[in-house]
């Protein structure tokens, strides 16, 4: 199957169907994007003189589209040169092309007429065999084919998306009646394989899964509130990072979905259920509904719950009053159970620590919670058979920390029960029954093996892991951890490879990961075929400690500063020079000493969301653990022979270091230089650590050699004054201020291997020294440490 989709077409180029047509060019699959001939022309083509009947002109929706996004940010492409595997078209010229595609995904507006009139024009040109999908969030996938013949429905499911589908890992996979079982596991493959997607199969239900017990939870929410008088950012406090949920908790949702969409699909719910209850559940309070009268959407509309408004010192966000209609200026809530669930670690911890607090929001975070987690009880077997589909679709599709299931357990199943019934609420009978028979969880853990509740047994079922996904939190658990220390862990990841996992504050490198480095070469060495560096945090590595730094730096210590860059410097070295192979797999946030940490491996395999950068200029420094030497080398091994013109790759690197460019995904880095064209991107995150351990044995089976030293050839004195040039320029047109060109100058040198005549061979050893003295110089300015200061106490870079 995973093959066997090599092209594709999307119906619909809005922004959904075009994100989802952008994601399938991200990974590799051509894709035909059709939408309507438009039915008038635009100012633009009156002025060629084009006509209704020209194509460009009745492919225009699709065009257009495909234009907007390399303009659309968030960005839905993993490099704005996938946009050219995307062919635009129209329904009237170009849909018998799908014969000629794979996969068919129906995207056009939520309407089931609309739907089931497209799908039989579909279906007449339509390749028996071909998968025709619909990227519904909540309309039946059974009454939406229902005039298709059966060979058709036999090859149609829903396929749902979340949106922006780049960035959301959910795909929610929701087979009719006479969808073949093998269809629907072939896609569910091929979509986690390839589309590096989370999928959960869904009932043909209202709203599917994620969208019926989110909705569920953003409105018992707003009675809750409405009942008891909290304010938006009352509520937003508690059902936020405190209940392990994201920062944009309740309303701040709501404004980014849309309160129209909201009421939208809430609706959808009310008319498509017989449970007077549920009715009343999602019935959309006056207050919603009023809201979207007024023209109050959200986000899209510039208001909602929440305004951005202008003021003379900046900007100002202030909430909404649901008394009055007006806005005022956010309180900021504090109460013992908030910065209870503060200071706890993890969702679980948290969530336990805001409902233990016993006051006025605890008790708020209860009444919520406890409703949801009853609902979802409720809903297993009607909207999906198992209690991890649920808590996955949670998860993946509104970034919950941990699913309902998940959070039960976390809180006390056996106690939370009983304090349910206490209070008149009906727990389903399948939980009381699991708790009487002596469970405490819905999930346990034994020999690194995962178990779940299976409802239709009463029994724990084995939860299936892909071979491809190594949980390096399991592996700890099953005592595999080699050597560790406060700031690293070297794992045994299985067939004679070892993984050293970051666990830091941030990840950020200190000393205690320095040494764990040298531990784990030493130990590698002699027990191991190789070394994947990974972890499994938010972020891969935000960049060294700068608040050591700092303090030293304030303190005058130069020669400790010296010694810190110096272990740096040498602990990377000897991790380039390592006689074993070395796979580094960054993701997410990779800043700085970060990247430093991964530019010496043989490899790296980063992940699709990798956000890529030397960042030091931003805290008034400069690359100095190997950064500006290893770009300099790249750029020495790029330019190949001696008489070839080395400025232009400098230059390149110049800017991008010089302006502490990130990023935007591992594409992106590659074409920003940072990987190399050796260097690959994991299709998802998920399977990121199992393709960097068969990279290491790849290596080691192919007879490893560890990297030879070479000598840098370099742009010297004639190079340097080039790049000083070029920041003198942005300095006196008011790019830069004073001490970004101080830093730039620099930067310049050391790139350009100092005063040296250009050509000349300097050894990696002498570009480390430089590295280290303009680091050093750098650290005695003082708005140098006005930008570290700046940095770890605002979070944000200072322009000084």
């Amino acid at each position: 199957m995973n093959q066997s989709i090599r092209k594709a077409a999307v119906i619909g180029s809005g922004i959904m169907g075009s994100g989802i047509a952008a994601h399938l060019a991200n990974v590799g699959i051509p894709c035909l994007l059709l939408d309507v001939v438009p039915t008038q022309l635009t100012e633009e083509e009156t002025k060629k003189g084009l006509t209704p009947e020209n194509p460009a002109v009745r492919s225009r929706l699709a065009t257009s589209a495909i234009e907007k996004l390399s303009k659309i940010k968030p960005a839905p492409l993993y490099d704005p040169a996938f946009a050219s595997r995307i062919t635009p078209g129209n329904l009237e010229d170009h849909l018998p092309q799908i014969a000629d595609v794979d996969w068919v995904i129906e995207v056009v507006v939520e309407n089931l007429e609309v739907k089931q009139q497209l799908l039989k024009r579909v279906e007449q040109h339509w390749k028996p065999g071909t998968v025709v999908s619909s990227n519904t969030s909540g309309i039946s996938i059974n009454e939406m084919a229902a005039e298709c013949g059966e060979s058709f429905r036999k090859h149609f499911l829903g396929t749902h998306f979340f949106n922006p589908p780049r960035y959301m890992k959910l795909l929610e996979i929701i087979p009719g009646r006479d969808t073949e079982p093998e269809l629907v596991a072939r896609m569910k493959d091929f979509c986690e394989r390839v589309l590096g997607k989370g999928v959960v199969i869904a009932k043909d239900t209202p709203n599917f899964i994620a969208n019926r017990i989110g909705t569920y939870g953003l409105l018992v929410t707003l009675q809750e509130m409405l009942e008891k008088g909290f304010t938006v950012e009352e509520v937003d406090a508690v059902t936020g990072p405190a209940m392990g949920r994201p920062k944009s908790a309740t309303f701040r949702t709501l404004d980014l979905v849309g309160l129209d969409t909201f009421v939208h699909v809430a609706d959808n719910v009310r008319m498509n259920v017989e449970n007077e209850h549920e009715q009343a559940v999602f019935t959309s309070p006056d207050v919603l509904t009023g809201m979207v009268a007024r023209g109050w959407l959200g986000e899209k509309s510039g208001q909602g719950f929440y305004l951005k408004k202008k003021t003379p010192a900046g900007s100002e966000i202030l909430s909404l009053d649901l008394k009055t209609l007006e806005y005022v200026p956010q309180m900021k809530p504090k109460s013992a159970s908030l910065e209870a669930a503060k200071m706890a670690k993890g969702a679980g911890a948290k969530t336990k620590a805001l409902l233990g607090a016993k006051d006025r929001y605890s008790d708020l975070a209860w009444d919520i919670l406890k409703q949801v987690l009853v609902y979802s009880a409720e809903k297993v077997g009607e909207i999906a058979d198992s209690v991890k589909e649920i808590d996955d679709a949670m998860k993946w599709g509104f970034s919950w920390e941990l699913g309902p299931f998940e959070t039960w357990d976390a809180i006390g199943l056996a106690r939370s029960v009983e304090r349910m019934e206490a209070e008149g609420l009906t727990v389903p009978a399948w939980v009381k029954e699991w708790v009487a028979a002596g469970h405490k969880s819905f999930y346990k853990q034994e020999e690194g093996r995962l178990y779940s509740i299976h409802v239709a047994s009463g029994a724990y079922r084995e939860v299936e892991q892909p071979e491809e996904v190594i949980n390096l939190r399991s592996l700890k658990e099953q005592n595999k951890v080699v050597k560790g220390n406060s700031g690293a862990s070297l794992i045994d990841i299985g067939d004679g490879v070892a993984c050293l996992e970051f666990h830091s504050p941030n990840n950020a490198i200190g000393e205690d990961i320095l040494s764990m480095i040298t531990q784990s070469i030493d130990e590698v060495r002699s027990n191991f075929r190789g070394l994947v560096i990974a972890n499994q945090a938010r972020n891969y590595c935000v960049g060294a400690n700068i608040m050591l730094l700092l303090m030293e730096a304030q303190d005058e210590e130069w020669d400790e500063i010296n010694e810190i860059i110096r272990k740096f410097q040498y602990t990377m070295y000897a991790l380039k020079r390592f006689e074993k192979p070395v796979v580094a797999a960054p993701h997410r946030m990779c800043l700085g000493g970060g990247v430093e940490s991964c530019l010496p491996a043989d490899l790296v395999i980063a992940a699709p969301e990798t956000y890529y950068g030397l960042v030091e200029v931003g805290v008034g420094l400069i690359p100095a653990g190997g950064g500006c030497k290893e770009l300099a080398l790249r750029a020495s091994q790029t330019a190949g022979l001696p008489d070839a013109d080395l400025q232009p790759y400098i230059n390149h690197i110049f800017q991008t270091v010089g302006t502490a460019t990130v990023s935007t995904s591992g594409h992106d880095a590659k074409r920003l230089g940072y990987l190399r064209p050796s260097d690959r991107v994991a299709v998802s995150q998920d399977v990121q650590i199992y393709q960097a351990k068969q990279a290491v044995l790849g290596l080691d089976r192919s007879g490893y050699e560890p990297i030879p030293q070479e000598k840098v050839r370099v742009v010297g004195a004639e190079g340097k004054a080039v790049l000083q040039l070029g920041a003198l320029g942005m300095k006196q047109s008011g790019y830069i201020s004073d001490h970004d060109y101080l830093i730039a100058r620099k930067l310049a040198h050391v790139l350009a291997g100092g005063d040296v005549p250009a050509g000349t061979l300097v050894s990696e050893e002498y570009m480390l020294d430089l590295e280290r003295e303009a680091f050093l110089s750098l650290c005695g300015e003082p708005k140098t440490q006005q930008r570290m200061h700046h940095m770890l106490t605002k979070g944000k870079a200072l322009r000084n």
